[in-house]
């Protein structure tokens, strides 16, 4: 017996166009990635060009973008992918995430014409990836802190420094480097070819094992005057960069709670302890009822929050509000479901414990718990409580 877990009718609230690309973005997360992500998560690698150029074909990388090969569709239709692709793997919604929400709106946001022109139409289609390098090895929660520097050189640009937990790094054509300058800081268009640039790759990692993570190091990287963002000065460019991504998290994290809960469901359908259903007993029925409703209000918090960036009307303590709270309660989600699957929790024949490690990272990258709090709590008080 298939039970749906949309207790609340939320489907009601969406587009027939939102729940098609949903429809259309689950049946490829089914059958092109969940059969491989056991075996891309312990062999910790994935075909990461082979699956963007898919990706780009569905439209799914830099959907929400306007123009230059783009698909152009609404906030609710993007989130309603990424929680799809999240269904899947943490991983996996990382790699469309950054592809489109930090490399591409960075490029499409701030970028010139012909910056956008040269990148956008094929890093849409999958055929150039894009990394974005902020996070350095000792400023992550506080980017102005950033020792990356770039100098001028008459009419050139000289980059040196490292970017560290970099996704799609060492897979990627190009890089966004944000950079210190005398003008404070910009963001820097990086062929990833270009002389002096290398992104060695993250190993050994215990959460997000079906994704590229690097470092980036530049050393005397030369670029010309037009290698630089024209739209973007301060920390403001990286910050709205990063609002866009952690949209796509309040979706996609519910993605991972989903996949959890209806594997616990179904496994506690199965399962029989004492001569019946481990879903016939009234803790079971408990843990599970309380997880939907989380799931429910998440969806509905993810729905919501993107009707309002439909009007332009979303703020950055709206996001963090989302943010939060739904990968928190995802999190929570992966360990309870973990306890109903008991000894099986962990095994890798169920998707529950991935999704764990993973929520793991996605707790803590772009904007930890702590720094949402944060920016909350600025918002209910009027006080900026960050040193």
């Amino acid at each position: 017996m298939t039970v749906s877990l949309d207790l609340v009718d939320v489907d009601s609230l969406l587009t027939e166009e939102e729940v098609a690309i949903r429809a259309t973005t689950r049946r490829f997360a089914d059958e092109r990635l969940r059969p491989s992500l056991p075996e891309w998560f312990e062999s910790a690698s994935i075909p990461a060009r082979d699956l963007a150029k898919e990706l780009g074909a569905l439209g799914l990388l830099g959907m929400h973008l306007t123009g230059y090969g783009c698909a152009g569709l609404g906030p609710v239709a993007y989130g309603l992918a990424c929680l799809e692709i999240e269904a899947a793997d943490s991983g996996m919604r990382s790699l469309v995430s950054v592809q489109g929400s930090l490399a591409m709106y960075s490029i499409w946001k701030y970028g010139s014409e012909e910056q956008k022109t040269e990148w956008l139409p094929r890093m849409a289609a999958g055929e150039a990836i894009g990394c974005f390098g902020l996070t350095e090895p000792d400023f992550g929660s506080n980017p102005a802190g950033m020792r990356t520097n770039a100098r001028r050189d008459g009419d050139d640009w000289v980059l040196n420094g490292s970017k560290m937990w970099i996704t799609n790094g060492s897979v990627a054509d190009v890089a966004v480097v944000w950079a210190r300058t005398d003008d404070g800081v910009r963001g820097f268009v990086v062929p990833t070819s270009t002389p002096g640039f290398s992104a060695p790759e993250i190993t050994r990692k215990l959460s997000l094992r079906a994704s590229v993570t690097s470092e980036l190091i530049l050393e005397d990287v030369r670029l010309p005057g037009s290698a630089m963002l024209p739209e973007a000065r301060g920390l403001s460019g990286p910050l709205g960069c990063l609002n866009e991504a952690r949209f796509g998290i309040i979706f996609g994290a519910m993605g991972a709670a989903r996949d959890c809960l209806e594997t616990a469901v179904a496994y506690a359908g199965e399962r029989q302890v004492f001569d019946k259903p481990l879903s016939g007993y009234q803790l079971t029925q408990a843990k599970l009822a309380d997880m939907a409703v989380e799931l429910n209000k998440g969806v509905l918090l993810a729905v919501h929050l993107g009707r309002l960036k439909e009007k332009g009307a979303l703020r950055p303590e709206q996001v963090s509000v989302g943010k939060l709270n739904n990968v928190r309660e995802a999190i929570a989600i992966a360990r309870e479901c973990r306890t109903i699957l008991a000894a099986n929790g962990i095994s890798g024949e169920y998707p529950v414990l991935r999704h764990a490690n993973n929520l793991e990272s996605v707790l803590t990258y772009e904007g930890t718990s702590e720094v949402h709090q944060l920016v909350i709590g600025q918002a209910l008080t009027g006080q900026a409580a960050f040193r």
